[in-house]
């Protein structure tokens, strides 16, 4: 059987695709990904997504979605996606153990946020741990944080910070930022961040707290390794688009996001699609994501149309 349209990805993108397209009657076929429900997954308190002001949990906010959109017949495959092949028609995606024929589909594969690589980062990743200030600076109010990083984004997220926590720390593991002039500017004009140069993070405490309350940091030129007292980490160094498994067959940009045409979700390849993160290096916000999937689902389904009548 060759699927109508297959969705890569569960996050709010994807599984605002699958709604729309479900409620077209396109039954979706959804391959949920190595991580099903993105990165909400790790969120605990979401308290920015519209219709819930006493705030969510991010797992319950994807279960809520993923029900909604099987309601009207969204179809879900807990596997991964390894390759595309977008050169023939029907377009061929291949899983861990499948292959699936498909006349259109929606990538909505997400971002990764750059980690550090520790141990602790991950188990205390939505417990004092944070890769989004816009997201969760609202839970810090009157405490002190740290942001790790050096470049725009870490700058970007120091600022926004300082509106709830009372000092911002930036550690960055060079003697001067690789943010732009302008955000360095505002940066160093803000009384309430400082700066913590040629130093790395090298533990979070405690994670038999289950909470943060310090962070181990190492000044690379010295090697003094020294406990600071922290309230939260928030990670700045970066996303990676999860475009790696298209090889090349879609219209990425310098930092390997999918480019879009217009206003459209359409890709350089005709009946392939994009939504959320995976072309967004701006924002990152689950509102925005599933306002892309809503718009992808809606520019496929004429597409698929002219496939029936043709």
């Amino acid at each position: 059987m060759v699927e109508q349209v297959t969705i890569l990805g569960s996050g709010p993108a994807g599984l605002t695709a699958a709604l729309y397209a479900a409620r077209a009657d396109l039954r979706p076929l959804v391959v949920e990904g190595h991580q099903p429900g993105g990165q909400l997954m790790t969120t605990t308190d979401v308290e920015n997504y519209p219709g819930f002001p006493e705030g969510i949990q991010g797992p319950e906010l994807i279960a809520a979605m993923k029900r909604q959109a099987g309601r009207f017949g969204a179809r879900f495959i807990p596997k991964n996606v390894v390759s595309v092949d977008f050169s023939g028609r029907p377009f061929l995606v291949t899983t861990d153990d499948e292959a699936i024929e498909t006349h259109a589909v929606i990538i909505a594969t997400g971002a990764s946020a750059r980690l550090l690589g520790l141990e602790s980062e991950r188990k205390l990743m939505g417990h004092g741990v944070s890769a989004c200030a816009t997201c969760d600076a609202f839970f810090f109010k009157h405490k002190k944080v740290i942001v790790v990083g050096g470049g725009d984004t870490a700058v970007e997220e120091a600022g926004f910070l300082t509106r709830f926590a009372d000092r911002v720390y930036v550690v960055h593991r060079r003697d001067k930022l690789r943010a732009s002039k302008i955000m360095q500017d505002r940066a160093f004009n803000n009384a309430k961040i400082s700066f913590i140069w040629d130093t790395v993070v090298a533990d979070i405490l405690d994670v038999n707290q289950s909470k943060v309350t310090a962070v181990r940091l190492k000044n690379i030129v010295t090697g003094n390794v020294a406990d600071m007292p922290i309230d939260g980490v928030f990670i700045a160094i970066g996303y990676d688009p999860n475009t790696g498994f298209l090889g090349g067959q879609v219209e990425l940009d310098a930092k390997g996001f999918i480019v879009c045409q217009g206003d459209s979700s359409r890709t350089s390849v005709e009946g392939v699609y994009a939504a959320g993160d995976v072309t967004d290096p701006a924002y990152k916000q689950a509102v925005t994501a599933a306002g892309t999937g809503c718009r992808a689902a809606l520019d496929c389904d004429p597409y698929l149309a002219t496939l029936k009548e043709g």
